[in-house]
């Protein structure tokens, strides 16, 4: 098991421990994803996972949001591996891969498209946006950089090179406004 991806998940459950409550518990963690799960993911969206993505959730397979459940970082909720199929399969019906936007900033290291279908959307804040990690960058780019996929703004930049970049970048956020 990779030992970054445990620190991360520490950290994450340590600061809503913080809120006075099992941090295991408000977070409404799910065991971790098997090899199967990560089969069939592989398989649906036709692509291989990043190793980080793989460790990341072989300690917890997301988050299962009701009402009172606190968000993993910034205001996302991790989605769980069967949810992020049902997110992807929903975007590739919504989003036609070739369709392109005048107005859609896209970084150098994102291939110019309204919706990739190599992206995996593993994160979502209940409006219509993802975190998507990107498994079909351009040269410029890194497999498996974190990107997020608006709804309704044309950003297509990359946050970080990769999902612990990600994390570890929101949590020193976190901890910056708590200074």
């Amino acid at each position: 098991m990779n030992t970054q991806a445990k620190d991360l998940w520490n950290r994450i459950i340590e600061k809503n421990s913080n809120l006075g409550a099992n941090g295991e518990e408000v977070l409404n963690l799910q065991p971790g994803a098997t090899a199967e799960e990560f089969r069939l993911i592989e398989k649906t969206l036709s692509i291989t996972l990043p190793e980080e993505m793989k460790s990341f959730y072989s300690i917890y397979n997301g988050q299962v949001w009701t009402l009172g459940v606190e968000p993993f970082v910034r205001n996302l909720t991790l989605s769980p591996i069967s949810e992020i199929i049902e997110n992807w399969k929903f975007l590739q019906e919504e989003f036609d891969p070739d369709d392109l936007l005048p107005d859609i900033e896209y970084g150098v290291e994102v291939k110019p498209m309204l919706w990739n279908q190599k992206w995996i959307p593993i994160a979502e804040n209940g409006g219509g946006d993802y975190l998507c990690l990107d498994t079909d960058p351009t040269e410029e780019g890194v497999v498996g950089q974190a990107l997020y996929f608006w709804h309704d703004w044309g950003d297509r930049t990359t946050d970080a090179k990769g999902l612990f970049e990600f994390i570890e970048l929101c949590l020193n956020e976190e901890n910056d406004c708590d200074n």
